[in-house]
C-alpha cells in the first residue's frame, strides 16, 4: 500500500536529523538514496515504504516509527508482555505507539535498553554482524589480577561455546571487590556474568551503561526518553558490521 509521499529534503528535515538545507546539500552531493537509486531534488519518498539512505546509513523517515532510551531497573522484564504480570520495560516507557524491547536484558541487571517500533533499528542492534557493541560495569567479589581480565579478550569456553569481550579493564577495587568494564560485541543469555563467573569473579551487579555511542548519565531507573534522530544515526553508524 502506498503512503504518504514527500519531497526527500522535506521527509529527511522532518525527521529531525539536519535542517531542510542541509538535506537538499546532501542530496545535491549525490548522498541520499532512495530504494538504492540516487535522489536529485525534486524526487519524493513514500515514508511509509521506501527505504531511504544518508551516505549509505539507513535513516528512519516514517513519523511513525518511535524509539526511546530507557533505564531499566533491576526486577523489570525486557519483553513487551509478560504473562506473570511481572513489570516489563514497555510498562515503564510513557507512550500510545506499541513499542517493543530492542534485545533483552536479564531481570536481574539494569541500564540502558531501547523500545522502539523500528523493526530496521532493532535488527541492525540485536544482530552481531552489524557490530554495535554495548558496554557494561560489572561490581565482582574479589580483584582480578591484569592476566586475569585478560583471558576475558582472549576468550574463555562457556557450556555454549567460546566467548570473549572486545574489551576489559579494571575501573576501580575496594577491599574484597571491584568494579570492572566490559565493552561487548554480542549479547548471548547471561554471557557477561558467565564468563565473570567463568574466571572466578562472580557479579554481584550488573548495569548496562551504552548501547553503541548511545549512553545518559542522567537517567534515573524507571527514567526514559525519545532517541534522537542524530544518535539513531550514530548508532547506525557506528554499527556498519566488519
Amino acid at each position: 500500500m502506498v503512503g504518504e509521499r514527500v519531497r526527500v529534503q522535506k521527509a529527511i528535515a522532518r525527521s529531525g536529523l539536519m535542517s531542510r538545507r542541509a538535506a537538499e546539500e546532501a542530496i545535491t552531493a549525490g548522498r541520499v538514496r532512495v530504494n538504492g537509486k540516487q535522489v536529485v531534488l525534486g524526487d519524493r519518498v513514500d515514508v511509509d515504504e521506501d527505504s531511504l539512505t544518508i551516505d549509505g546509513i539507513p535513516t528512519p523517515v516514517d513519523p511513525r516509527l518511535e524509539t526511546h532510551l530507557l533505564y531499566k531497573p533491576e526486577g523489570v522484564i525486557s519483553t513487551a508482555d509478560d504473562p506473570h504480570g511481572r513489570p516489563t520495560v514497555v510498562d515503564l516507557v510513557d507512550s500510545e505507539t506499541r513499542l517493543y524491547p530492542v534485545g533483552r536484558l536479564d531481570a536481574d541487571s539494569e541500564g540502558l535498553i531501547l523500545v522502539s517500533n523500528d523493526g530496521e533499528l532493532t535488527n541492525r542492534v540485536t544482530h552481531p554482524s552489524f557490530g554495535i557493541t554495548k558496554t557494561y560495569l560489572a561490581m565482582v567479589a574479589g580483584v582480578p589480577a591484569a592476566p586475569t581480565l585478560r583471558r576475558i579478550t582472549e576468550g574463555v569456553d562457556l557450556e555454549d561455546g567460546p566467548a570473549s569481550a572486545r574489551s576489559v579493564r579494571l575501573v576501580d577495587s575496594h577491599g574484597d571487590r571491584a568494579l570492572v568494564e566490559l565493552v561487548m560485541g554480542e549479547g548471548r543469555n547471561r554471557e557477561v556474568r558467565r564468563m565473570l563467573e567463568h574466571i572466578g569473579h562472580p557479579v554481584t551487579r550488573l548495569v548496562r551503561t551504552a548501547i553503541g555511542p548511545i549512553t545518559d548519565p542522567e537517567l534515573a531507573p524507571g527514567e526514559s526518553r525519545l532517541v534522537t534522530a542524530a544518535e539513531i544515526r550514530s548508532l547506525l553508524v557506528s554499527g556498519t558490521g566488519s
